[in-house]
């Protein structure tokens, strides 16, 4: 049986998190950390454990073998190396770094010490986006010569940011905004499907200015080192999200519209793009339940620490390019 440690309670999927962890018979949190010990008393109450001073003796609490990390994101280092320190597993809600430099120092310290990692990109699990990656893979697009992806919700204007997670708007804790806070799901996808990034570029900005000049919404347009064109659409401020993915490509394409799949391609029996396409993979665990799942010495798939680190890499990329206004290099 895991039992861990959860260090922060900043992120606004911690409830979600102590909510599975509560439900599992198979895993236990022995401590918790949170620079506010009120924050992280609710969910003490809720798992039974003690709330403690400082992550270190979270960490060193009995039985601890892997360490929850759900702060907020400028914090990641510190606690991630205190982890690999303490030699424990590491689930970090994404984004995993700031930027380039924190989150590569993060991946390397990692990988060294040889831990098991895991983030919250939890879209990987999705059947859609599982199939078309397999289908990327066959050659049954032929050249994917264009894509797009989006992640856009409504939270700024249903308030999320006001209260508890206000920081999540405060480009200096958070390291982004509205647009790297859902564009990195997006984005994972992307690179997931195609690989490294040569350059970006983007535009984005407030549009509420409910939460002053923070990012509330965004446009970025991303040329992998493949030769495909992307681009990668994110938000708080929208009502709907109705096209979510659309795979260009020479011999077929695919979009998702209102959570159905249209798909054609020449080298796939039916695939004619007029029907919702239903031969799908199963949707895989939640990416948190896959941590979970390793812990318990299942064979699962996970998000590599490399991997997390060039997501961090390009968003930032991507600020950076909206900011000047040019195409920026990774």
């Amino acid at each position: 049986m895991p039992v861990t440690a959860l260090l922060g309670c900043a992120h606004i999927h911690t409830p979600n998190f102590v909510k599975k962890l509560a439900e599992r018979a198979d895993a236990t949190v022995a401590a918790i950390w949170d620079p506010d010990p009120a924050r992280a008393r609710p969910h003490a109450e809720t798992l039974g454990c003690a709330v403690v001073g400082s992550p270190e003796e979270a960490l060193a609490a009995e039985g601890v073998e892997g360490a929850i990390i759900c702060s907020v994101t400028r914090q990641h280092e510190t606690l991630v190396m205190a982890s690999v320190v303490a030699g424990k597993h590491l689930f970090v809600e994404k984004p995993l770094g700031l930027g380039r430099e924190d989150a590569e120092r993060m991946a390397a310290a990692i990988e060294k010490a040889g831990l098991v990692f895991q983030t919250g990109y939890f879209n990987r699990g999705t059947p859609a986006h599982q199939f078309i990656r397999a289908e990327i893979a066959a050659g049954h697009f032929g050249t994917v010569t264009r894509a797009h992806h989006s992640n856009c919700h409504s939270g700024a204007l249903g308030g999320w940011f006001d209260t508890d997670w206000r920081w999540m708007a405060d480009p200096v804790a958070a390291g982004c905004g509205g647009y790297g806070d859902l564009g990195t799901h997006s984005l994972d996808i992307l690179m997931w499907w195609f690989g490294d990034v040569r350059r970006v570029t983007a535009s984005l900005g407030p549009v509420t200015r409910r939460y002053g000049d923070c990012d509330e919404s965004g446009e970025g347009l991303i040329e992998f080192a493949s030769g495909v064109r992307a681009v990668l659409s994110a938000g708080w401020v929208d009502r709907a999200d109705p096209v979510k993915f659309l795979v260009s490509g020479t011999e077929g394409h695919a979009v998702m519209v209102r959570n159905q799949l249209f798909y054609q391609s020449q080298h796939v029996e039916g695939a004619d793009g007029k029907e919702p396409w239903t031969q799908l993979p199963p949707a895989l665990p939640h990416a948190f339940d896959l941590f979970l799942d390793r812990l318990g010495g299942q064979d699962v798939p996970l998000v590599s620490p490399s991997e997390a680190a060039a997501r961090s890499t390009v968003t930032e990329a991507l600020y950076r390019a909206a900011k000047d206004g040019v195409w920026v290099e990774v």
